[in-house]
């Protein structure tokens, strides 16, 4: 999401330099010729940062990842350079915290820390307004220090990329509708879930079931597949490198997760005008669903309410522009726009 972010902000004439430790990283070919590629020397990645920063002075460095965020302040304060420092947050990391750790002092420890580090930004973007809940209430962060800021999810290449050749066999028979879903083969995803209220909805129709992605999960879910009898109308296919291909001819997407931060695969589906199905999990779906106007929403971990919602979404799906709605703010553009009023800079128009 770096690279699209990256790509937005260069196409509305902002300088971007993308800091790499290695150019030949996945994604990275994604990157317009607009956005400098800088790739980091080797040794002290605080010390190659510094001599960026020393060298280029930024009017804003963000970083985007966890990892990353102590790195950036380190490297801003050892420069000695004015340079804003923004750590954009993709997960409400104090919830997603407690959701894995039941250990109350691991907990009380690790968010003592995190609020420690946080206090050396400048600002933060948060990519959903669960995030900047998360935020406020788990680390203390003043609001007035986020800015809540939509991921640029849908870009030109996602509607080319769905048209290329339809790449499952289910999916190029109309007569038995599919039901997608996409993401890591683990706990956060909750794909157990997912099965039995998929076999609740086959008990009633014939209806088929994919799902896109990887992980250690993958024999425990083809194991209960076969439990539920529904092992025959279920694939795993794996990570596929073009997602937007299957979503472009799935009858009904679906996301059953426990917890979310700003669910991409959801906002890319409803570009697409795919039915939409999801948990109301902390957090994303309700904020992109806009309160189950533009997809349904169920409770977490509810299966007969999950499979009422895939039979009714099958049988009576809101039409394509309607779905679409819910995609219009993640738009590059769109999100481009949301960014630079954020950091104070201006567009440059020609």
């Amino acid at each position: 999401m770096l690279v699209h972010t990256a790509n937005a902000l260069a196409a509305r004439g902002v300088t971007v330099h993308l800091l790499v430790a290695d150019r030949d990283h996945p994604f990275l070919d994604r990157c317009d010729d607009a956005v400098a590629l800088s790739e980091l020397e080797t040794g002290s990645p605080v010390a190659a940062v510094r001599r960026f920063l020393e060298q280029e002075r930024p009017a804003v460095l963000i970083s985007a990842k966890l990892r990353d965020d102590r790195l950036a302040v380190d490297a801003r304060d050892a420069a000695g350079v004015d340079t804003r420092v923004l750590f954009r947050v993709g997960n409400p990391l104090v919830h997603r915290l407690r959701q894995r750790t039941k250990n109350p002092i691991r907990v009380w420890y690790t968010c003592m820390q995190m609020a420690r580090l946080y206090r050396r930004a400048d600002g933060f973007i948060a990519v959903s307004s669960g995030i900047a809940d998360d935020l406020v209430r788990g680390l203390g962060v003043p609001r007035e220090r986020i800015w809540t800021l939509p991921n640029p999810t849908v870009v030109d290449s996602l509607y080319d990329e769905s048209k290329e050749p339809v790449p499952h066999r289910w999916l190029r028979d109309d007569a038995v509708p599919v039901v997608l879903s996409i993401g890591g083969l683990r706990r956060q995803k909750n794909f157990g879930v997912l099965l039995r209220a998929f076999a609740e909805v086959r008990a009633r129709c014939h209806v088929r079931l994919i799902i896109l992605g990887e992980g250690r999960q993958r024999e425990r879910l083809l194991a209960l597949a076969r439990r539920l009898g529904v092992a025959g109308d279920v694939d795993l296919p794996g990570w596929q490198p073009n997602p937007y291909a299957f979503m472009a001819h799935a009858s009904v997407f679906v996301m059953s997760s426990r917890w979310e931060g700003s669910p991409n695969a959801l906002v890319e589906a409803a570009a697409l005008g795919v039915p939409l199905v999801a948990s109301d999990c902390f957090s994303g779906p309700r904020e992109i669903l806009q309160g189950g106007r533009l997809g349904h929403l169920v409770p977490v971990n509810d299966v007969s309410a999950l499979a009422a919602a895939i039979h009714q979404a099958l049988e009576s799906p809101l039409s394509p522009e309607c779905t679409r709605l819910a995609a219009e703010p993640y738009k590059a553009e769109s999100s481009a726009g949301a960014y630079l009023k954020a950091l104070g800079l201006e567009p440059v128009t020609s």
